[in-house]
């Protein structure tokens, strides 16, 4: 009798030490396993960061295609990014900032907060809500519309720490129209549009399974 409680005590630790190993190797599940989908990037699982990251050194060669309009003092940084993040590449990036571009454009346009929440930082969408408060307590409508991105240049590329910042240079068509809570025009012409230059910076977490880049800083070419 003594001896059947033994065994029966030595399988209960038997299985408790497989369930503690099984634990360990496959880890748990949180039920946020699904990466969040990236504007930048279709949705697609191809275009999702493969699940395990592969550690380079700094000075590693790497191969990287990038548009010719990158300047040779970019291309460290976007080397950079890429041991960094396996996933990354050059021309989506730039496509999916393009439309990243319209999207925050429009939404501010339209005062949407929650479109904006998910596609810049906490602290943009701060910046972004203030003025958007701004413009509804004065009355002021906004009717400008984005005719056309003639160009989008990556100028600057760095990381800190697992963090990548992307900076790229939008130049656009824009009409650009204000009207005050009478309707009368106070900024802009709505039959004439203006050229911007916008230096737009991106950042996205590269240790993190959320794909995501988002708009941290907006700044005019000089």
């Amino acid at each position: 009798m003594q001896s059947g409680w033994v065994e029966i005590f030595f399988l209960a630790m038997l299985a408790g030490f497989i369930g503690l190993r099984l634990y360990h190797v496959l880890g748990r599940r949180t039920g946020h396993e699904k990466p969040v989908a990236d504007p930048f990037r279709p949705a697609k699982p191809d275009a999702l960061r493969p699940a395990g990251r592969m550690r380079q050194e700094p000075d590693t060669p790497i191969a990287i295609d990038l548009p010719p309009d990158v300047a040779p003092d970019v291309r460290p940084g976007l080397e950079q990014v890429a041991r960094a993040d396996r996933g990354f590449a050059a021309d989506r990036f730039l496509a999916g900032a393009q439309g990243a571009y319209a999207m925050v454009l429009e939404a501010f346009w339209k005062g949407d907060l929650d479109q904006l929440a998910d596609l810049v930082s906490d602290e943009m969408l701060a910046n972004f809500r203030a003025a958007v408060e701004s413009r509804k307590a004065s009355g002021e409508r906004i009717e400008n519309r984005l005719l056309q991105v003639d160009r989008a240049q990556i100028v600057g590329a760095h990381m800190t720490g697992t963090m990548a910042e992307i900076t790229v240079k939008f130049d656009a068509e824009i009409l650009t129209v204000t009207r005050d809570a009478e309707g009368r025009v106070i900024a802009g012409d709505p039959n004439k549009s203006v050229e911007t230059h916008d230096l737009w910076t991106f950042s996205r977490h590269t240790a993190s399974d959320d794909p995501a880049w988002l708009l941290v800083a907006t700044d005019e070419e000089a």
